[in-house]
């Protein structure tokens, strides 16, 4: 058998889609509104005749029906299976193998009525009667044309239930697909997010480090009391690099221990306002979310004078948004360069965690840089996974 063969006979059609308990009950529903709508069909076409002619029932009745419907349902059962299984590519080899399962089912139809007959009527007969009753039928030309009858007309009921089938498989591969889809980017965020904390955690580091080399030489005592700081700072950044939320508060917290450390470098150059007490909203934010920006006010706002600069953090909260102001003074009007790793790894993580509902506006007027933060109020902790999902959408 060749690769095609192999490839069209593979059971992939029903492991790819529906399972086995879904398959049955689809098409239990479906053969039991055929077998109700045959019913009802032949018993009142049948009584209008009787009423008019005064002859015999010209249909079957209701229990042979019943009893050739519930023989047929193996066979449906079968047929449908294997067309899954076959599916329809490559066209030129599945279209043949389909239409000889719908003739061939079709083409028992009428058996079966025959056979329900005996098992409900002649059932007292001997065993051999069965033989006979089917040899017997067949004699009869007027049964070939109910037999052509039965085939026309359970053709479509075979060809209508299938489609109910397939397109029940099809709406389950795309639903899975997009589940897929789903986690997949949920993973894709998780694992995003982590690379963006990890780029903070070396660059806040040596930011750090550098802090303390620069106090070593002229004030041994003043550098020791900065590792302990700093060690404090460490634990808690790399608590934090180890979550995707955290309180409004504790990240307030750390940029004050952050800042505290640099004013133990620049002596006199550096003055911070943070909130404090009720003008902090107890609200929840993306972890060191405050940090590469409180870093860059006091890299660039020292730069290019001598002068004292001044940086201050605002938090309000408007209705289910929440907006963080960070400014800083700066020095003379100096050329805007290229946004630098902080605003991008800030930006960055809002468009992951927040979609178009987190933005960031930096801009210099008057002597003060500054950048605005707007994301969503979240006033209830985020849980591990479904956090990022929930506040994003």
């Amino acid at each position: 058998m060749n690769a095609t063969a192999q490839r069209f006979f593979s059971n992939g059609g029903i492991a790819r889609g529906m399972n086995p308990r879904q398959f049955l009950g689809i098409v239990c529903l479906f053969w039991l509104y055929v077998t109700i709508s045959d019913v009802v069909y032949a018993y009142g076409v049948s009584t209008g005749f009787s009423h008019l002619t005064s002859t015999e029932m010209l249909f079957a009745p209701w229990d042979v029906r019943v009893c050739q419907h519930l023989l047929l349902f193996p066979a449906l059962m079968v047929s449908f299976w294997a067309s899954l299984i076959v599916e329809w590519r490559p066209l030129w080899l599945a279209l043949p193998i389909q239409l000889t399962l719908a003739s061939a089912f079709a083409a028992i139809g009428y058996p079966a009525m025959l056979l329900a007959h005996f098992l409900m009527h002649d059932m007292h007969s001997p065993d051999h009667a069965l033989v006979a009753h089917f040899a017997s039928a067949w004699h009869e030309p007027a049964l070939w044309s109910l037999w052509l009858a039965s085939f026309v007309a359970f053709l479509p009921a075979y060809g209508f239930g299938l489609a109910l089938v397939r397109g029940a498989v099809l709406y389950t591969r795309v639903r899975d697909s997009e589940l897929q889809v789903a986690e997949l980017e949920r993973e894709w965020s998780a694992a995003r997010l982590a690379a963006l904390r990890m780029q903070l955690s070396p660059h806040t580091l040596f930011n750090l480090l550098h802090t303390i080399r620069g106090n070593i030489e002229w004030d041994p005592r003043g550098a020791q009391a900065m590792v302990v700081q700093l060690a404090d700072l460490l634990r808690r950044l790399l608590s934090a690099g180890e979550r995707d939320f955290s309180r409004l508060g504790d990240e307030l917290q750390f940029a004050g221990m952050y800042l505290e450390l640099q004013q133990r470098r620049f002596t006199d150059r550096i003055r911070f306002t943070l909130p404090v007490g009720a003008e902090i909203p107890s609200v929840w934010v993306p972890s060191l979310i405050l940090q590469p920006l409180i870093e860059n006010s006091v890299v660039h706002g020292l730069a290019g004078h001598q002068a004292p600069i001044d940086i201050a953090i605002v938090a309000r909260v408007t209705g289910e948004v929440l907006h963080l102001r960070v400014t800083n003074t700066i020095g003379p009007p100096r050329r805007a360069g290229a946004e630098g790793i902080g605003l991008q790894n800030v930006r960055e993580r809002l468009g992951v965690q927040f979609g178009k509902r987190g933005t960031l506006r930096a801009a210099a007027a008057d002597g003060v840089w500054a950048v605005d933060l707007t994301l969503p109020a979240i006033r209830v902790a985020p849980d591990a996974r479904g956090g990022l999902r929930a506040v994003g959408t």
